[in-house]
């Protein structure tokens, strides 16, 4: 691999076109595979997503309307027999 793979300059700056492993730290790459990120030296791996996740909805549960002036009713207490 040659390092203009893995860096770019732009202007006085080197910006790395790869990321990093997050547990190797600095200066250990994560290869890009065609269905996820790998790390060579740890085996780290991070896989791709095949189409974007979308944020799953729940439905909302509809809370009981309870008034102001009303108070909450004890429950009945059952006779045991």
């Amino acid at each position: 691999m040659k390092k203009r793979e893995i860096f770019k300059v732009e202007g006085d700056k080197i910006v790395r076109l790869r990321r990093n492993c997050p547990k190797c730290g600095d200066g250990v790459f994560l290869a890009d595979h065609k269905d996820r990120l790998s790390c060579g030296a740890c085996g780290y791996t991070e896989f791709k997503s095949k189409k974007p996740e979308k944020p799953v909805e729940q439905p909302k549960e509809e809370q009981p309307v309870v008034s102001e002036s009303s108070t909450p009713s004890e429950k009945p207490k059952e006779e045991k027999k």
